[in-house]
């Protein structure tokens, strides 16, 4: 019992995978707010263009 309770604990497969996890969610996180951003500025100048045209 305590031989598989220390592989257990020595055992880091699934480490990999959360830090993957970790760092995807952070680039999203990164993504949307630069496309959130980007797309304000965009409205506005799209604004601009339409009120100078009429």
């Amino acid at each position: 019992m305590r031989r598989l309770l220390a592989r257990f604990v020595d055992d880091e497969c699934g480490a990999t995978a959360i830090e993957y996890c970790l760092i995807a969610a952070g680039l999203s996180i990164v993504i949307v707010t630069a496309v959130n951003g980007i797309g304000s500025v965009l409205n506005t100048k799209f604004t601009d263009v339409g009120t100078k045209i009429k």
